[in-house]
């Protein structure tokens, strides 16, 4: 299983970027996925998740500013960051836990998100 972050970049205080997670396989679709960063010095916290059926929870820190979703077509988990802080400064990685059988999940490779002026 293979999964591929993208969309991280240097964004200001304030802006905008979306993140994509995708997956050859039928991976994604089988799964909740979910968003998750780490940052500098400090443990990988859990950003968003949206179970299989398009149910969403958030951090504290994000609700109202970031958005996760799905589009099991394209095998693509996205998460919309609005209003970027520089706390969100972070490496974010996704990550598939397959509903259909057990398994430890299958995380992406990670995407850096710099917030700075």
């Amino acid at each position: 299983v293979q999964l591929q972050a993208s969309g991280g970049g240097l964004v200001q205080p304030g802006g905008s970027l979306r993140l994509s997670c995708a997956s050859s396989g039928t991976i994604v679709r089988i799964s909740e996925m979910g968003w998750y960063r780490q940052a500098p010095g400090k443990q990988r916290e859990l950003v968003a998740r949206v179970s299989t059926g398009g149910s969403t929870r958030y951090a504290d820190s994000v609700r109202g500013r970031f958005t996760i979703s799905r589009d099991n077509a394209k095998n693509t988990v996205y998460l919309q960051m609005n209003s970027l802080k520089p706390e969100d400064t972070a490496v974010y990685y996704c990550k598939a836990d397959p509903v259909t059988y057990s398994s430890s999940g299958y995380w992406g490779q990670g995407t850096l998100v710099t917030v700075s002026s």
